[in-house]
């Protein structure tokens, strides 16, 4: 596995067993796991009746004798849907970087990451925003950034942009190097879809200097594009609660590709 940084091994991570009667942090992940996997109690940090109820039915789903104590087998079973989207791709060596990053975005997508516990919080979100959570962590541009990181970690290259949790950044960070394509250009032709590779970064813009989504996309033909995106849902919300595959129009877009 790739050499991730410290506040995302500390999602993965066990220490010891964690039982009845122990609260805390250690607690909070269990629940956020159980809640996420379709075990849903309270986060509240206590582990106490129903958490154990939970922990044991999780268990039995897995086929892991059903204690209520959550051992090394158990949290790797209660977290290896961020375990999967973490592990490494095996490239052809012909793999250019935007499919590099849309295989990796996809490998994220197949766990269907989300929020758990409140507005923007929980393991997924996490690990795409550096650690951090709570409602000002709109994590759309994190869930970019990680990506991209995680596919240029593998590839031994490095990112074409720095990187950012703020759309706005994303964009500059583009301009200054090239890499930022006007919707219009794609619209009226002058730019055609090829040109930007496999896939981009599309931007959702609300005025010429604000943009205020963002996430990958790939299979542009016409006016409509494909999309992985996080921090999003089904309506297309800028501060949703899930990644998910969507379709989109070039309406009030722009885009960073990924080569000049």
């Amino acid at each position: 596995m790739p050499n991730y940084p410290s506040y995302v091994t500390r999602e993965l991570a066990f220490d010891a067993i964690i039982k009845k009667g122990d609260t805390g942090a250690k607690v909070r992940r269990v629940q956020e796991w159980l809640s996420i996997g379709g075990f849903a109690t309270t986060i509240d940090g206590g582990f106490g009746n129903a958490t154990e109820k939970c922990v044991k039915t999780f268990q039995q789903s897995k086929g892991i004798a059903a204690t209520g104590k959550v051992n090394q087998q158990t949290w790797s079973a209660l977290i290896q849907p961020l375990d999967k989207a973490l592990q490494p791709i095996n490239f052809p060596a012909t793999v250019t970087l935007a499919d590099a990053i849309l295989r990796v975005a996809k490998q994220h997508l197949a766990q269907h990451p989300i929020e758990v516990g409140g507005d923007n919080c929980g393991p997924w979100v996490r690990v795409y925003v550096g650690g951090n959570q709570g409602p000002e962590w709109r994590w759309c541009a994190g869930f970019v950034t990680f990506v991209m990181k995680q596919a240029c970690m593998l590839l031994n290259r490095p990112m074409p942009i720095p990187g950012s949790v703020s759309c706005d950044s994303l964009a500059y960070q583009a301009k200054q190097a090239g890499l930022f394509v006007k919707g219009a250009h794609l619209a009226n032709g002058n730019v055609p879809w090829p040109a930007l590779g496999v896939a981009q970064i599309f931007l959702v813009r609300q005025t010429a200097t604000d943009w205020v989504h963002t996430g990958l996309s790939f299979a542009g033909s016409g006016p409509v594009f494909s999309t992985i995106e996080g921090n999003t849902n089904d309506d297309g919300s800028s501060n949703g609660y899930e990644v998910c595959q969507r379709t989109r129009s070039m309406e009030s877009k722009d885009f960073i590709r990924f080569q000049v």
